[in-house]
């Protein structure tokens, strides 16, 4: 052969490796309601949730994966913008009459992603706003409480016949509080969305009082449990929407070459938790599976928030812009690793719930201390809705301010003071606030400087604060 014809057979070679399709990258970002630790892959041992448990055994569990605000739309932006809520201007819910809306400069997930070529499709609840900042190539209108019914209508953009990527955005409204009473049932009102029809494919999974885990934070009453039987059930029916999601994503041959991530909005829709920074409404599932990583099956102790989303999937997708700064970072690199370094300390920032919840909060937590800051400490705690009309917390808040909910009482619950700094070694339950004692006053000035500087590189029009009022 000549040294021209194999130089044309070379170049030929490389033409037709370069041309060659790259195999897709899918993303699937699973977000369900107010769930909060509550599935068999996370200690549970009563809650089904096998789908949830087996795509843990074929990814990895994040142990500690916080929110940075517990409220839905608030959530939700940060999740799809990698900026906390302070920094992308959704302070509160954007439906009715809250109308809180993102600023119209911000360049959302879906956005970014279409320009990089994806198909982007939204399933379920929204719940953000303005549309043209949070644009999708498509919406799919189903009942966002019917999850099995969500998966089989993404059928036909999972196996469409298209080069380009999947980006899908399936947010379920289970097990949020809601809907209406269920005559039948034995608890009632059914505030979880659990009917005596069911849902299409869903094969309904009933619990007893007697046997669900009753955390430190509730109060074990036989109110709390019968709400608790009825969100258990709500739980299980999102696992069931996980996995015929996971079966359709198997038999259209792109499981294989697919991101899967499985996250809560904020906490489970309980007082003391959603709402809420303290652990309960903050520290939350999520369970990742990445075609990439070589370890299945395992757990990590990095410290991610939500806000890391947006750059660890853009950075899955090879579509990270040059010029965007996020306030989160990439955590693909330690899907592999149990304890990776550099990942112990994150902060959250919550301004608005509903309109009328004004409520602003700030937080730095790392391995040991957290500390809150209650810019509004003057005014009482203000009750989402929902929340306030909860048996499990009207129950208790009939007996008077000096009642216990959980390991609080109803008074320390509703007024609380400016800062509140929590040993999570010894107080786990963060009873005990150490922001007076004498021997935390370093503690307590070291982290108050990270949230200044936090709200400073962040630029949160609540740092005034810290000069007024």
């Amino acid at each position: 052969m000549s040294i021209r014809i194999a130089l044309v057979v070379l170049v030929a070679a490389c033409l037709a490796v370069a041309e060659a399709p790259a195999a897709k990258r899918n993303v699937v970002l699973y977000v369900v309601d107010d769930q909060g630790l509550d599935a068999g892959c996370y200690g549970n041992p009563v809650i089904q949730t096998p789908n949830l448990d087996n795509l843990a055994a074929d990814g990895t569990r994040f142990d500690y994966a916080f929110c940075t605000t517990a409220s839905c739309s608030a959530s939700r932006s940060v999740i799809l913008t990698g900026l906390h809520n302070h920094a992308n201007g959704q302070y509160g819910h954007q439906h009715a009459y809250h109308h809180f809306a993102s600023f119209p400069d911000i360049k959302s997930l879906p956005v970014l992603l279409s320009d990089a070529g994806y198909r982007t499709v939204q399933v379920g609840k929204y719940h953000v706003a303005p549309e043209e900042v949070y644009r999708f190539d498509e919406y799919v209108k189903v009942n966002t409480r019917s999850p099995v019914e969500m998966a089989d209508r993404c059928r036909e953009f999972i196996a469409a016949d298209d080069d380009r990527p999947l980006f899908l955005y399936f947010c379920t409204s289970d097990p949020h509080r809601g809907g209406g009473v269920v005559e039948d049932s034995p608890y009632k009102p059914d505030r979880f969305g659990n009917r005596p029809q069911g849902y299409p494919g869903v094969k309904e999974v009933v619990y007893d009082p007697d046997d669900v885990i009753v955390p430190p934070f509730l109060p074990d009453t036989s109110a709390c449990r019968a709400e608790l039987v009825q969100y258990y059930q709500s739980v299980s029916r999102v696992d069931q929407g996980l996995g015929r999601l996971v079966a359709i994503l198997k038999e259209a041959g792109e499981y294989d070459e697919t991101l899967v991530i499985y996250i809560s909005d904020n906490g489970i829709a309980f007082a003391g938790a959603k709402t809420t920074l303290y652990e309960p409404g903050m520290r939350l599932p999520c369970v990742v599976r990445s075609p990439d990583q070589k370890r299945r099956g395992g757990a990590t102790d990095a410290m991610i928030t939500w806000a890391d989303l947006t750059p660890t999937i853009l950075d899955f997708a090879g579509a990270a812009p040059e010029k965007t700064a996020f306030h989160g970072r990439s955590f693909l690199g330690v899907l592999d690793e149990e304890s990776p370094r550099g990942w112990d300390e994150i902060y959250a920032s919550h301004t608005f719930h509903e309109i009328t919840m004004y409520y602003p909060m700030r937080v730095v937590r790392g391995r040991r201390y957290k500390l809150i800051w209650n810019i509004a400490h003057g005014l009482p705690y203000p009750f989402a809705s929902d929340l306030w009309a909860a048996s499990s917390f009207q129950d208790r808040y009939a007996r008077g301010l000096d009642a216990l909910y959980g390991k609080r009482t109803i008074g320390a619950y509703i007024h609380r003071p400016a800062f509140e700094l929590y040993d999570l070694e010894s107080d786990p339950d963060e009873v005990r606030n150490l922001a007076d004692e004498p021997a935390h006053a370093e503690v307590i000035e070291a982290h108050k400087a990270k949230l200044k500087a936090f709200q400073k590189r962040t630029r949160d029009p609540w740092i005034l604060k810290w000069e007024y009022e």
